[in-house]
């Protein structure tokens, strides 16, 4: 379903007027628009490009690749017309699940599809999906609130925001409406939890989404899935369609006075729109784009109205806490950090996968214990956490415990928990470059540091490997860094300087002149 429908299927009101120049404006921005039709898409992202598809090439027209098919763990991989993925040079589609590992005394959210696919609405009934709902209906809505800030579960989008504050506060906010919609637009180059959730375990997302919606007041909700995870926005508007049949969606949910109907929204080829504001823009049939907050979407979000906006990883694990208990979650983790993450393993290593864990273990744990280390069988020289604005490591750091906080303080970010590894013969010059060209296809356009800045940086990174000034355009990079991640309007402009700072203070032997390869 295309945004413009959900938008007026939901309450028939318009954010803008229609005409010739709004249809030019959404044309013009989001990258499906521009290239209608079913066609084979060759991934990009960060796993893919390290595998040694370099889709910038000109064997790969542009509007040919994108930025990730959510299979960071088998790359590089394409994206066929008919919603399968298949591994470069190989005629049978990939399986949806990847490897599943877990390093928690009992796995929170890959607990099910652990034991296989159960996106079937008998299956996961006899899983014991959406009991958790049926009970909290019998109760009050200040009782799910009250369980979920105790828990202290974070929002696993990348922010980090406690869960229960956030709806906290829409549930306060006045509003003729209110909405709930789970984010699956977050498309982290390196991360794909959420792609496996949507296609395998999609009741449980939605079955989080009406606890939400329970909790705040809401009556809509909606479920975002980006463009590139076809068979994950058919997966779930399937479960949606059975649910409803089920009688635990609708205008009487499990014969109670509490009605919610939920729709699917497709994403259109934006990764911006992975952020809440600009998401939330895209289902009004506006550009992308972000906005200055305050207000925040808790206030003012989808047409003025209190929304929240929660990742899918965090709706899926509501149930969870709330089956079993504030104190039972508290106990996983450390600190600030409370509960499990599912890892997300890719680049070069013998194993990739998901690998659920409480969090404190270190990254070399992770990259050793259970990524295998390298598979080229050569040392491992830094890994990316967070997606392709996250921070580049280098192996002195390795024992940093994987947490909020620990990596806060080397001057990373645990973003959406995608781990990409990079072995010795990586050229870290051109991963900084890489993260340019990233922040200046995605970007938005609507603040000028971020627009203009990826772009110059990126062009200051040639410059320096090719030995031009270097010096000088050294000093010039790091000024542009300073000014994009405190003047730029989101985290997309706001944090693109982690990974190229990271990449001249940890490997500045890599911005000389260009290496061989």
């Amino acid at each position: 379903m295309h945004p413009d429908d959900v938008v007026d299927s939901l309450d028939g009101r318009r954010a803008l007027a229609e005409g010739p120049v709004h249809a030019r404006a959404r044309d013009s921005f989001f990258a499906d628009r521009r290239d209608p039709g079913a066609r084979l898409r060759v991934c990009r992202g960060t796993s893919c490009w390290l595998a040694g598809h370099r889709s910038e090439s000109p064997l790969v027209p542009p509007d040919r690749a994108i930025q990730c098919a959510g299979y960071c763990d088998r790359s590089p991989v394409a994206l066929q017309p008919d919603g399968s993925v298949k591994r470069m040079g190989s005629p049978a589609p990939l399986d949806p699940l990847p490897e599943i590992r877990s390093l928690a005394r009992r796995a929170i959210v890959t607990e099910r599809i652990a034991r296989g696919d159960h996106h079937e609405f008998a299956r996961a009934r006899e899983a014991g999906v959406w009991r958790t709902l049926e009970r909290a209906l019998h109760g009050e809505p200040a009782s799910v609130l009250q369980a979920l800030e105790a828990s202290g579960e974070r929002g696993r989008g990348g922010a980090g925001f406690p869960t229960g504050a956030k709806w906290r506060h829409a549930a306060r906010s006045p509003g003729a409406e209110k909405y709930v919609i789970a984010n699956g637009d977050e498309g982290d180059p390196g991360s794909f939890i959420d792609r496996v959730l949507l296609e395998s375990d999609p009741h449980a997302v939605l079955e989080g989404l009406a606890l939400c919606a329970f909790a705040i007041g809401a009556r809509h909700g909606i479920v975002y899935v980006r463009s590139e995870y076809p068979r994950a926005a058919e997966r779930v508007e399937r479960a949606i369609a059975d649910a409803r049949g089920a009688g635990l969606l609708g205008p009487s949910v499990s014969g109670s006075d509490f009605a919610l109907d939920v729709r699917v929204a497709r994403g259109e080829g934006s990764y911006v729109c992975g952020e809440e504001t600009a998401l939330i823009a895209a289902l009004e049939g506006r550009r992308g784009e972000v906005r200055a907050r305050p207000p925040y979407p808790t206030s003012q979000g989808l047409f003025g109205m209190p929304t929240v906006v929660n990742n899918v990883v965090s709706l899926a694990t509501v149930p969870v806490i709330l089956a079993r208990g504030a104190t039972f979650y508290r106990d996983y983790g450390v600190g600030k950090s409370r509960g499990t993450l599912p890892v997300q393993l890719a680049g070069n290593l013998r194993r990739g996968g998901l690998v659920e864990v409480a969090f404190g273990p270190s990254l070399r744990e992770l990259l050793y214990d259970f990524g295998g280390g390298s598979a080229s069988g050569r040392p491992l020289r830094a890994v990316q956490v967070g997606g392709p604005l996250g921070a580049y490591l280098p192996e002195s750091q390795f024992d940093t415990p994987l947490d909020y906080e620990a990596l806060a303080g080397i001057g990373a970010l645990l973003g959406h928990g995608g781990v990409v590894a990079f072995d010795d013969a990586v050229d870290m010059a051109r991963m900084a470059r890489f993260a340019m060209r990233f922040c200046a296809h995605e970007s938005c356009g609507k603040c000028t540091p971020c627009r203009i800045g990826s772009t110059r940086g990126a062009e200051l990174i040639d410059r320096i490997m090719l030995g031009q000034e270097r010096e000088r355009n050294l000093r010039t990079l790091v000024d542009l860094c300073e000014t994009m991640q405190h003047g730029s309007l989101c985290g997309l402009g706001g944090m693109t300087p982690f990974p190229v700072r990271s990449a001249l203070e940890h490997f500045p032997e890599d911005f000389g002149a260009p290496r061989a390869h």
